[in-house]
């Protein structure tokens, strides 16, 4: 045995974390440890899917010398905030203290001492997956599996390929549960093949495990189980139950598709400049108070158009409030963002709507706008320019994104009114569409 080997199988045996997991992660563990090829942890925020998976791919890569393991995300820059700064060196830290990472930034990956390559790499990024898929692997762990596409899965798999004596080929996945229509709802959990839905051939190879937020309730602090608790049904469920959503027949908008449009860069502040033209979209409601709970909110949602040529939601701040106070929260959000103009619905309110904004700011340009089609078909076009990924959420919105889910070719379906979404979709339209927005003929907007 070499010195680096030596040295390697030392490190390895000085794994015992100098923490302690819950029954639930030694659970998962024993679940690691099994004999499918292909294991997914799945379920709620925080419940620490993604260090025991690190972790599992950190004892793979140090009882394999000079083998290689793949760590993917839909996006590069996420990959590399999420895991190479934050992740991977806390679990080497914690789990295997002794055991120097080198890092080849350049190239994409992490050394260990017995010469194993920990890869990182974003799935969007066409250069990086070429440099990367031209090896083979021994380990894959597919991380935040809600935002992948099932296509850039089926692609990653052709390379879990290299081969070792002890120990064998492994795919990991972990995701937040999202809606019934995703491709790992139809492959972990029905035991089906997610393009033609027949039963797997080889459904003994696949397994999975669920871990949710209170499993891992001991490493949380109760303010944050609290806030889980609080969220919308849809988001509740899926981020503190960890379940899947059953999603809504001819969906505008679904969850995973949601998850594909999260902005994962340098956050937005106001005067940032890679912002142009900004619009904040109101839509009223009747409420006179705060108090007055048959009322729907009013929307009010603020949309940024980026330099590339993309829309950006870059905050919801709906309330229910009598229209002095909401007046004047679009007042200071079109200064804190340093909007161009507010539009606004005056179905409900007529004249009263805009007369209201403009004593609450004589200097904010204020284009009002009056709903003659269904919310839909108001949607359609808006949910279009999603699919075609020319919008991005800068970070997660979970009651508005629960009304957009709501969101169907043949109506809205939610309990109450959309007020969010309506107010995102105004501004959406005024940003994206202009003049060109006809809800009858709204495809002419694409060139179609």
């Amino acid at each position: 045995m070499s010195s680096t080997q030596a040295k390697s199988r030392s490190s390895l045996a000085r794994t015992t974390p100098p923490f302690s997991l819950t029954d639930k992660q030694v659970e998962a563990n024993r679940f690691l440890a099994g004999s499918q090829r292909h294991k997914g942890l799945i379920g709620g925020a925080r419940s620490g899917k993604t260090f025991l998976l690190m972790r599992a791919v950190g004892v793979r890569a140090l009882r394999a010398d000079e083998t290689r393991h793949a760590v993917l995300r839909f996006r590069g820059n996420a990959v590399r905030s999420s895991i190479a700064l934050d992740t991977l060196p806390k679990v080497f830290r914690l789990c295997f203290p002794g055991v120097v990472l080198k890092e080849h930034r350049q190239d994409g990956f992490f050394e260990l001492p017995n010469g194993s390559q920990i890869w990182l790499g974003g799935l969007d990024d066409k250069d990086r997956v070429e440099k990367i898929l031209g090896q083979e692997f021994l380990t894959m762990y597919f991380n935040e599996c809600s935002q992948i596409p099932y296509s850039s899965v089926l692609v990653a798999r052709t390379r879990l390929a290299q081969v070792h004596p002890q120990v064998a080929q492994r795919a990991y996945y972990d995701l937040n549960p999202s809606g019934t229509g995703h491709w790992t709802y139809h492959e972990f959990i029905e035991g089906r093949d997610p393009q033609s839905r027949a039963p797997l051939a080889n459904k003994q190879d696949f397994g999975h495990f669920f871990l949710n937020p209170k499993d891992n309730a001991a490493n949380l602090s109760k303010e944050f189980l609290a806030s889980l608790e609080a969220l919308p049904e849809k988001q509740r469920k899926r981020f503190l139950e960890g379940r899947y959503v059953a999603e809504v027949d001819g969906a505008l908008w679904t969850i995973d598709g949601l998850e594909r449009c999260r902005w994962d860069e340098e956050p937005f502040k106001p005067g940032d400049y890679r912002l142009g033209r900004i619009v904040i979209g109101v839509d009223p409601s009747g409420a006179f108070a705060p108090e007055d709970k048959r009322s729907d909110e009013i929307g009010i949602c603020a949309v940024g158009k980026l330099r590339d040529g993309r829309a950006v939601v870059l905050e919801d701040a709906t309330l229910r409030a009598g229209p002095s106070t909401w007046a004047r929260m679009v007042s200071n959000l079109f200064e804190k963002w340093g909007a161009d103009c507010v539009v606004a619905e005056i179905n409900f309110g007529g004249a009263m709507v805009e007369s209201t904004l403009q004593t609450e700011n004589k200097s904010m340009p204020v284009k009002v706008v009056t709903a003659s089609r269904g919310k839909h078909v108001r949607a359609e076009p808006i949910s279009t320019l999603y699919d075609k990924g020319l919008v991005v959420h800068a970070g997660r919105f979970p009651e508005l994104e629960d009304q957009m889910t709501n969101f169907s070719t043949a109506g809205y379906v939610g309990e109450r009114s959309p007020d969010r979404a309506d107010a995102m979709i105004w501004a959406m339209s005024e940003l994206m569409l202009g003049d060109t927005f006809d809800p009858n003929k709204w495809s002419k907007a694409f060139g179609d």
